[in-house]
């Protein structure tokens, strides 16, 4: 059983994460660290983690932790990625992994130097719902791809929050705007060549709220926008010449809708759905990880594939501040 250690007790682990952890096959989470003790203790407490640390140093020098999941403020991710690849432990990075594609370099040396498994947590990779999305193109059930449409949007105004602040690592593309493109890259295989770029940003938090983006890529393109003012929304749409695929619950599973995909034929006459209940994305994260640390097949978001997504929000960044393309 892979031993997890978590660093912090960030809403996200709480709600979301952890308590797939505990779900997994082949995992136990034995350890949690909070600077608020008496708040990792409360966490501790509701799910029955065993050992708590005041210190995220403590932890990682724990024997009791075989790999730690990290979903520290994103300004933190590399630094503690680091730390925990040179402690000896195996990471899994809540994302974005970095704020610029060049910090991933630092990532990529300590897995190297240590022998450890180092992961960003794009959970989508692990959805049955993308794998079928993947198969779909591959076996040419659209013909051509020749337009990707996405949206993923939601309304945050809380100055606290760390997505509206700058020092945290916060805005819109790095918390969001990663998933039309991540997805995008997974099922399709191919990188985008060019990008062009609006960005609006708030002038009070400084971050950016709005970005609306188009990505080309061979022989077909992508547009998206993403916002963290506007009403909740998500949509994924494939477009072909003989068909095309709605991915309708595409990156926060369940909480849209339940998980389908639906392929529709050249006249929109005919509809075949794929639905997915009840399919944990963190879990299936968490077992995969475990597996791979284990040395059994499993397939993970390397490190490599993070600094090609990151990429491409570093170019979406460049491209909002002129007209024209911007290559990636």
């Amino acid at each position: 059983m892979f031993r997890w250690g978590i660093l912090s007790t960030a809403k996200i682990g709480r709600d979301h994460v952890i308590p797939q952890l505990l779900d997994a096959e082949n995992g136990v989470v034995t350890a949690i660290a909070s600077r608020d003790e008496a708040r990792g203790r409360a966490v501790a407490f509701r799910f029955g983690i065993p050992n708590v640390f005041s210190s995220y140093e403590a932890l990682l020098a724990s024997p009791e932790v075989d790999g730690v999941y990290i979903p520290l403020p994103t300004s933190q991710h590399v630094e503690w990625a680091v730390k925990a690849a040179d402690a000896g432990k195996h990471a899994l990075v809540e994302k974005p992994l970095a704020l610029k594609a060049e910090d991933i370099r630092r990532v990529i040396e300590a897995r190297d130097r240590n022998g450890v498994l180092v992961c960003e947590a794009f959970m989508v990779t692990y959805h049955p719902q993308w794998l079928k999305v993947r198969e779909l193109i591959a076996d040419g059930a659209i013909g051509r791809l020749r337009h990707v449409q996405g949206a993923f949007t939601y309304h945050n105004v809380d100055p606290s929050n760390m997505r509206n602040r700058v020092e945290l690592g916060g805005g819109g593309l790095p918390d969001i705007g990663v998933y039309p493109t991540v997805t995008t890259r997974f099922v399709t295989g191919q990188e985008p060549v060019r990008v062009q770029a609006t960005v609006e940003r708030d002038p009070g938090f400084g971050t950016d709220i709005y970005a609306s983006v188009k990505a080309e890529f061979d022989g077909f393109d992508m547009s998206f926008y993403v916002a963290t003012q506007m009403a909740a929304r998500q949509l994924m749409v494939f477009h072909g010449d003989k068909g095309f695929i709605e991915v309708e619950t595409p990156f926060n599973s369940r909480v849209y809708g339940d998980d389908r995909v639906t392929l529709h034929n050249v006249n929109h006459a005919q509809s075949n759905v794929f639905r997915f209940a009840d399919t944990r994305q963190y879990r299936l994260q968490a077992e995969a990880f475990a597996k791979a640390v284990a040395g059994e097949s499993a397939q993970v978001f390397t490190l490599e594939d993070s600094f090609k997504n990151q990429k491409v929000i570093d170019a979406i960044y460049r491209a909002a501040g002129h007209e024209g393309w911007e290559p990636v």
